[in-house]
């Protein structure tokens, strides 16, 4: 009997879960000297579009809930019907923070969704690669993030004068998509806003609650544009790809 469970439970696991990918894409791009970075182009296309067509490659992600600026949902929706083919897509209103952002969006993903993966409308380099070892570690882990080794030392400083200096070795930057169970962000997204806990990722949140986080291999390519710079180094690794 114990050996008929077991096997029931192995199919259980090895079922691929539905995931919803979600897309905070509300910001206000205030570092872009006016440029919404959203709607810039990489290779001829604007970066949301490169960023949902990425997702949309990845056969683990089931669906993709884009949560956008009021006055931009119908660009929005443009762009997620002219770059996303055989997954459906929903645009809603997004909020003043990340944070409620993601929330919006999560309350809109699809009953079924068992695992919510939540990437950065600004990070339109990601593979499927990359989408795919996340979903998979958080299938296993409950949390589970992209992330690459810091190459610069770091300082810890106030007032202009540094502190101290942390070992670089243990130092990692966090990518997204950030893939978690879909139940545990709930809870830790709403903790983290009745807490009125500031939060710059969803790991943040989660971490908050003592749960572990685990680190999938992130790449360096994996950038987020978040100025102008980083629009040309973008640019120059798309046409890196032979993409251009």
């Amino acid at each position: 009997m114990f050996g008929l469970i077991n096997k029931l439970l192995g199919r259980q696991r090895e079922k691929v879960p539905f995931c919803s990918a979600v897309v905070p894409a509300a910001g206000a791009s205030n570092r872009m000297e006016g440029e919404n970075k959203l709607f810039a182009q990489i290779g001829g296309a604007p970066v949301l579009g490169r960023t949902v067509a990425a997702l949309a490659q990845s056969d683990q992600i089931s669906e993709i809930v884009v949560a956008a600026r009021e006055e931009e949902l119908l660009t929005v929706a443009d762009i997620c019907r002219a770059y996303v083919e055989g997954k459906p897509v929903k645009v809603v209103r997004g909020g003043e923070t990340r944070l409620e952002s993601v929330m919006a969006a999560l309350a809109e993903c699809d009953e079924r969704a068992e695992l919510v993966a939540v990437h950065d409308g600004a990070r339109p380099l990601v593979t499927v690669e990359i989408i795919d070892a996340a979903i998979q570690r958080a299938r296993e882990a409950y949390a589970a993030a992209p992330a690459v080794p810091v190459k610069d030392t770091i300082k810890v400083a106030a007032n202009g004068v540094v502190e101290h200096t942390p070992d670089r070795s243990i130092l990692f930057a966090v990518q997204t998509p950030q893939v978690f169970d879909r139940d545990l962000l709930q809870t830790a997204l709403q903790a983290a806003r009745e807490s009125g806990a500031p939060i710059t990722d969803d790991c943040s949140a989660v971490e908050r609650l003592g749960k572990e986080v685990s680190l999938t291999e992130g790449s360096y390519e994996n950038l987020k544009i978040t100025t102008p710079i980083d629009l040309i180094l973008a640019e120059a690794i798309w046409e890196s790809r032979g993409m251009a």
